[in-house]
């Protein structure tokens, strides 16, 4: 006897364009940097950025995807030479996530 599979929890975010923007470019740059690298660039990237494309604002992530997203942003906006309007809207971005990530945390 085989149990079901455990549903993948997901979390529905809404971007503004300037958002929106800085997500798809981070997500582009780590896709092309794995590339250069000769390197299969990460699935939650590749499929993140498919969904931005496909999107009108409103992105459907996994959990998954919701925490390396944070990570990844996180260390962006933290990186010397981010521009200041990056800074802002991705900051924005990864509080968000987080939140999000935190309070399914506390009620499961």
């Amino acid at each position: 006897m085989t149990s079901p599979q455990p549903e993948t929890e997901t979390y529905e975010v809404t971007l503004s364009n300037d958002e929106q923007w800085v997500v798809h470019a981070l997500l582009a740059n780590e896709i092309d940097d794995a590339i250069d690298e000769n390197q299969t660039p990460p699935a939650w990237a590749l499929e993140l950025f498919d969904a931005l494309e496909a999107d009108d604002g409103t992105t459907v992530l996994t959990g998954y995807q919701a925490q390396r997203l944070v990570e990844t942003m996180t260390a962006y906006v933290d990186a010397g030479a981010t521009p200041e309007e990056d800074i802002v809207h991705g900051s924005a971005v990864a509080e968000r996530l987080e939140d999000r990530l935190e309070s399914r945390e506390s009620v499961q």
